[in-house]
């Protein structure tokens, strides 16, 4: 039998400075290390599938009312997709052509105030004035213009 070699005695590694016993650089654990508290990589968190406890899933569809996709005014009208301030500002330049009343989809009174060129401007300039200001005017399908 022949004798291995001895080799002299080393004493235990100290870590380096501003590395943590056991962990690697900054705290992270090492290579292949799983820090305490965590399962497995590859395996569920507990408590059920991965997204448990979260957030509902991503496109579980629109879960509001379909006739009012903007929702309800304090008084349960629904909103329009429409904007009074869209439409006042139209009526105020472009009212002499209808071009407000179009937007809100008053197609006749849109054409009356194409034909008559706003009444003049003044009804255009009072119209433009009433929409930016009321809380209850309607688009074509009733519904209330949002602000």
């Amino acid at each position: 039998m022949s004798e291995q070699p001895q080799y002299p005695q080393q004493p235990p590694q100290q870590p380096g400075y501003g590395y943590p016993q056991g962990g690697g650089p900054y705290g992270y654990p090492q290579q292949g290390q799983q820090p305490p508290g965590y399962p497995p990589p590859g395996y569920p968190p507990p408590g059920g599938h991965p997204g448990a406890g979260g957030y509902p899933p991503p496109g579980g569809g629109y879960p509001g009312d379909p006739n009012a996709p903007y929702g309800y005014d304090p008084y349960g009208r629904p909103y329009s997709d429409k904007s009074k301030i869209v439409a006042g500002i139209l009526q105020l330049f472009l009212g002499s052509f209808g071009v407000g009343r179009f937007y809100i989809g008053h197609v006749g009174l849109g054409l009356a105030q194409l034909f008559t060129c706003g009444g003049l401007g003044f009804w255009a300039l009072i119209d433009g004035i009433i929409l930016l200001t009321s809380n209850d005017k309607t688009d074509s399908d009733g519904r209330i213009l949002r602000g």
